[in-house]
């Protein structure tokens, strides 16, 4: 019998034949940079507001560094985690594990080194709590969200939501050491608004994971409890961003964007409850996606022209 690891590429097989150019942007691939991304643009946000002025250069540096390695490595690591899945799903069967471009130990194995790194780098250059939080998103990423809840109950996105949102606290410990009520509501921000932001891409693939045997929300739930919950969720974030901005001392300009962009955000949540079908899921995504990066952006601007 034929099985899916049978008909992998084989010129997939020696990185030589492919060239280093290729192998390196199937390791970059590896640890999701696109995620990386969104998780580092709410690090510096949250720095600058722990700060009375812009902190530290080499501080934030070194607290990006970390985070890349912590978010990389956890990224690589769920991909080996993943590879059994990821081989049925059309959107990411030709991912480099799946496809065997990357050998799956070879993943699990600079997944782990970078986890591993970035608790030392954090230590040695920022500090042992920023370290710990760091290693505990990893390990909360890697063990208790791929390998437990995201195969187990429909609250895997939810749960699993704690290790996406440690980025800002992360940043607010780097600078403060310690954690405070601002640093928290920074990490609800992301909490709250990770849900509305997945579960619009989840209706969009939704047969994949039920191929796929992920209880993903709209695949134990249906369509319409999935909307449902998404603009409640899009609700909570309005609310959680405007309790940061009066605990964080925020001015007008963070204080519109968060009205405006979060009544948007509502809205866009909104239109997908009252739209038949997931025609404005695609839309929801993009906004949330583009509406999170703005409202980052605006809190250390916010803040250094009040400050």
């Amino acid at each position: 019998m034929t099985t899916a690891s049978d008909t992998r590429p084989v010129a997939s097989a020696t990185p030589s034949a492919r060239g280093w150019t290729a192998v390196a942007r199937d390791y970059l691939v590896l640890m999701k940079p696109s995620i990386i991304l969104l998780l580092l643009i709410t690090t510096v946000p949250a720095m600058v507001l722990a700060s009375s002025s812009w902190p530290s250069t080499w501080l934030v540096l070194a607290t990006l560094i970390g985070g890349f390695l912590a978010a990389g490595g956890a990224g690589a690591v769920n991909m080996y985690i993943d590879r059994d899945i990821d081989e049925i799903m059309s959107r990411t069967r030709s991912r480099p594990v799946p496809t065997g471009r990357i050998p799956a130990h070879h993943a699990a194995i600079v997944g782990i080194a970078m986890g591993v790194s970035s608790g030392i780098w954090l230590t040695l250059t920022v500090n042992a709590f920023a370290a710990v939080l760091a290693v505990g998103a990893f390990l909360y990423y890697v063990v208790v969200y791929s390998m437990w809840l995201k195969r187990t109950t429909v609250h895997n996105t939810v749960l699993g939501g704690v290790a996406g949102a440690a980025p800002p606290l992360i940043g607010w410990v780097a600078v403060t050491g310690e954690v405070s009520w601002t640093g928290v509501l920074l990490f609800l921000v992301v909490f709250a608004w990770q849900p509305p932001h997945f579960w619009a891409l989840a209706l969009v693939l939704e047969d994949d994971y039920r191929a796929a045997n992920v209880p993903m929300l709209p695949v134990v739930r249906g369509e319409a409890e999935t909307k449902g919950q998404t603009l409640a969720w899009a609700l909570l974030t309005l609310a959680v961003t405007l309790a940061l901005g009066i605990t964080a001392e925020l001015g007008a300009l963070y204080f519109a964007f968060a009205i405006i962009g979060g009544i948007g955000f509502v809205l866009v949540a909104w239109r997908l409850f009252r739209t038949p079908g997931i025609t404005a899921a695609p839309g929801l995504f993009r906004y949330s996606t583009l509406y999170l990066a703005l409202l980052f952006a605006i809190m250390p601007i916010d803040h250094l022209l009040i400050g």
